[in-house]
């Protein structure tokens, strides 16, 4: 978002846009000496902001100030939009390529079946396979909290089945109710 100013200059009315973006461009660069380097990339050495801009008008290109903490300023002569289109090309293809890592939660109760405890397990390594991470947790209900213990068997079976495809990222942990234990996908090579 940008804010315009509207201001009278001996009877003609100029409109200037204060761009918010973190680089600064052309004429809102400020600084009496500037660091600039040309479109090339070969350096033609510390100016003043006026001869910088005559420069990169002569070129019908932009200065934009590039590291404005280095001391004197660094600015660039480039094309201001392609420079904008590139970025924002660079930043869509890195969030394409970028794995959002889920955690999936696997929900038992101390006294499970073995088959209900068989299909948890396959679900579990399916996660793993995917590259998700699978939070296991034991439910106790009712006087079964009187017995961790049937808990921290059960996550230490679901640990050794699960062994193969995933490694065991924080350990189990009673959490209210709940015992948790939190398993991560292996490294693949």
């Amino acid at each position: 978002m940008s804010v315009l100013i509207f201001y009278y200059f001996y009877n003609v009315l100029e409109v200037l846009t204060i761009s918010n973006k973190e680089l600064q461009i052309n004429e809102e660069i400020r600084d009496k000496e500037l660091r600039v380097i040309d479109a090339d990339g070969s350096q033609l050495g510390i100016l003043s902001a006026a001869e910088a801009q005559k420069i990169a008008y002569e070129k019908n290109l932009d200065l934009v100030k590039i590291a404005p903490q280095a001391t004197p300023p660094v600015c660039k002569i480039i094309d201001y939009g392609k420079y904008c289109f590139e970025q924002a090309k660079r930043e869509k293809e890195a969030r394409k390529n970028q794995k959002v890592v889920e955690i999936k939660e696997i929900r038992m109760f101390s006294n499970i079946d073995t088959n209900d405890f068989n299909t948890k397990v396959n679900q579990a390594c399916k996660f793993l396979k995917s590259g998700d991470k699978v939070k296991a947790s034991v439910r106790f209900r009712k006087r079964a909290i009187a017995h961790p213990e049937l808990g921290g068997e059960l996550l230490e079976r679901f640990k050794e089945a699960c062994l193969e495809v995933g490694v065991v990222e924080k350990p189990a942990k009673m959490e209210g109710r709940s015992l948790v234990m939190f398993i991560s996908p292996k490294a693949t090579k």
